[in-house]
């Protein structure tokens, strides 16, 4: 059967197999786990409609894309980019820390691997894909012109050949060439801020024990054993709020001060941005067992932690990741059960407590 005589009756099955790939190219060029997924909704929709219309003159995964980018396009014409809190102010001393929120759509948002990244026969293949979700990766692309995203992903990332990519955006060899040129000087200014962690993959031994030890320093609150950790220099951010905080004295001063509150926690293992992470549970003095606090991602630098970033709204990313919404023991999976606005919201009773 050809590209352009498939029946409604399977039509969903071979849209469905685009999914993942079409929601990895949404979410770099977005910036944004739901917005990601609503563009490819619209995608989805649009290419049942227009079906009838579809010639065969490409593949149907090129004609995916074409829609996908044009409705990416249209979403980011509000010209919004969205950032980490580093991309936006300067490091606060913790003397002067100060828990202010700002709106939802400002922020990169984490993405659980599993819902972005295909699983290509190619092992150098997989490390781009992972390389290209990463957080740092992911907020200088947000630096970009949405056209000049689009090319560099389409050709950096996905490796499309320059004439596929003129074809799909209507313009010519040569100015896809030059957006390429153009979006690589912007990330090659925007290298020396925030690089990305070095993580092997899979993880090394040595990057495997390293985790071992940081879970067990945090679900310890063991300051001492988390310093030994840390590079001096690492970075710590809390999405929605864009205090951010680098060093590890103020990191550890901060976490037994405005964040002790995070003391006896419990971490399970998550797979976010191509990064190790932790979803990460604190305890629930009202109904006992643990509460869900935030996602955590962690960058590896140099056999150390180099920064390590909490999504507190837990309400959006727990069910985003399949993750249970109660432990009734000491990291235990329990039923689900409400969960979410109370970690932000106890974070913030704590900064009032301490101003």
């Amino acid at each position: 059967m050809s590209e352009g005589t498939a029946t409604t009756a399977d039509l969903d099955v071979r849209l469905e197999q685009h999914r993942v790939e079409l929601t990895g190219y949404c979410y770099r060029m977005l910036g944004s786990s739901f917005e990601a997924e609503d563009a490819v909704q619209d995608t989805m929709v649009r290419a049942w409609r227009g079906y009838a219309s579809f010639e065969g003159r490409s593949s149907m995964r090129s004609w995916l894309y074409r829609i996908a980018t044009n409705v990416c396009l249209d979403m980011l014409n509000a010209g919004n980019r969205r950032a980490r809190p580093m991309d936006l102010t300067g490091p606060s001393p913790l003397a002067q820390a100060a828990l202010t929120p700002r709106p939802d759509n400002t922020w990169l948002e984490p993405m659980p691997d599993g819902r972005v990244l295909p699983t290509p026969a190619d092992p150098a293949e997989a490390a781009v894909a992972k390389e290209s979700v990463r957080l740092a990766f992911m907020a200088a692309l947000q630096q970009l012109p949405p056209k000049q995203r689009a090319v560099l992903i389409l050709r950096e990332v996905l490796a499309w050949r320059a004439s596929e990519v003129a074809e799909l955006l209507g313009t010519s060899v040569a100015s896809v060439n030059s957006a390429l040129q153009r979006a690589r000087a912007t990330l090659a200014e925007n290298e020396g801020a925030g690089a990305d962690a070095a993580t092997s993959d899979p993880l090394d031994e040595e990057q495997q024990k390293l985790l071992e030890r940081y879970v067990a320093a945090f679900e310890g609150y063991d300051m001492t054993a988390l310093t030994a950790l840390l590079h001096e220099d690492a970075v710590m951010t809390m999405p929605p709020f864009d205090l951010w905080l680098r060093g590890t004295d103020d990191i550890t001063g901060f976490m037994t001060t405005l964040g002790a509150a995070c003391a006896d926690s419990r971490l399970i293992p998550v797979e976010v941005n191509g990064l190790p992470g932790f979803a990460q549970y604190k305890p629930d003095e009202e109904a006992g067992g643990h509460t869900p606090w935030s996602v955590q991602v962690l960058e590896i630098s140099g056999g150390r932690i180099s920064g390590f970033h909490f999504f507190l709204d837990t309400a959006r990313w727990f069910p985003l990741f399949g993750l249970p919404l109660h432990l009734d023991g000491p990291g235990t999976p329990g039923p689900r059960g409400e969960g979410g606005p109370a970690a932000v919201g106890g974070l913030e009773a704590k900064a009032d407590e301490v101003e």
